[in-house]
């Protein structure tokens, strides 16, 4: 009888989508390709309130995984489970009350910080039990932070992509996907573009919470274009035919978007607080490393838009960069780390 293994999915309370989804869908292809039965548990975390994290918190505990042969959790609130082979395969926890917490709540009241505080409290105690067998982190970024915040150390696992179909055509435009977000700095490239002479187009896909505002923002360029949301065929398309790819969050968990250029053979504009695309791109060779400065990342526009030939060599440098990075890689380190 093949083992049986649950990865806890935290799924969001208003419906969104997005790269947690895949991953856990690539966790999940992977592990049954590795001859396991895995299936994919959502459970609803309602982060609006304070109130609402905690009843997700508790939500989380009292699972009945008994059925399970193994677990795998994976962001906040997911690694409070009870199982006693359990292992960690975080994404994050909740970094509005982490490394964004000073940034969000500049002047924080006493009460916040005491949430704060508990919050690292449990979210340490939780992944400091002798039931998890093994912490990984999906990033440098990500381990660093589990270091730094909750005096835990973990093992980095890159996860791969889902997609597949990755082409290369050409370099016309400015590719940028993601969530519109004021932590994916969409605003940053917008000012960027104020300073390109090149005629180069930016080209944006998603949705998101600052959707508007960053529309507002780049209403008097016409070069560019926002495409709302897009399908997967529609991504790789829009890949295959970019001249680069702006990528600008702050403090980065992973970040698909480096790992989806890369296997299109395009180029990565990203900057040095980026967290893990900062890593992952090498400055100069698979893109560039920037500081967090519209009048650099506009030099670099340029410079590539003048040089297509220079991004077509950079992106070749990209692709040779992740080709080892593969969801096989993840299952086998898992089931290792299971004993299953």
């Amino acid at each position: 009888m093949k083992a049986k293994i649950v990865i806890i999915a935290v799924a969001s309370a208003y419906g969104e989508q997005g790269g947690a989804e895949r991953f856990y869908q690539g966790v999940q292809k992977s592990l049954c390709e590795a001859g396991v039965d895995a299936e994919i548990l959502p459970v609803v975390s309602d982060e609006s309130n304070f109130d609402t994290i905690k009843e997700s918190y508790l939500r989380f505990y009292d699972l009945d995984l008994s059925n399970y042969d193994g677990v795998i959790s994976t962001k906040a609130p997911a690694y409070v489970v009870r199982h006693p082979n359990h292992i960690c395969y975080l994404q994050h926890t909740m970094r509005v009350f982490y490394d964004m917490f000073e940034l969000e709540f500049p002047n924080a009241s006493i009460e916040l910080q005491s949430q704060r505080s508990l919050i690292h409290q449990i979210d340490t105690a939780a992944l400091n039990r002798n039931e998890v067998r093994a912490i990984f982190t999906i990033s440098h970024e990500v381990k660093s932070r589990l270091l730094y915040f909750n005096n835990l150390d973990s093992e980095v696992l890159y996860q791969a992509t889902t997609m597949r179909g990755f082409i290369n055509r050409s370099y016309k435009y400015l590719f940028m996907p993601g969530r519109l977000h004021r932590w994916k700095r969409v605003d940053l490239i917008i000012q960027s573009m104020q300073h390109v002479t090149a005629p180069v187009e930016l080209l944006i896909s998603g949705t998101g919470e600052d959707e508007e505002s960053f529309k507002a923002l780049s209403a008097a360029d016409p070069r560019i274009r926002f495409l709302g949301r897009i399908t997967d065929d529609e991504l790789l398309a829009y890949y295959a035919d970019a001249l680069a790819v702006p990528f600008v969050p702050i403090k980065e968990d992973f970040g698909l978007v480096t790992l989806e250029a890369f296997h299109s053979n395009k180029p990565v504009i990203t900057c040095q607080d980026s967290g893990e695309p900062a890593r992952l791109v090498k400055n100069g060779q698979s893109g560039y490393v920037c500081k967090p400065d519209p009048m650099e990342i506009a030099q670099r526009i340029d410079y590539l838009a003048n040089n297509p030939e220079e991004a077509a060599t950079m992106g070749r440098c990209g692709r040779d960069t992740v080709k080892d990075i593969s969801w096989g890689n993840v299952a086998k380190r898992l089931l290792r780390a299971l004993d299953l």
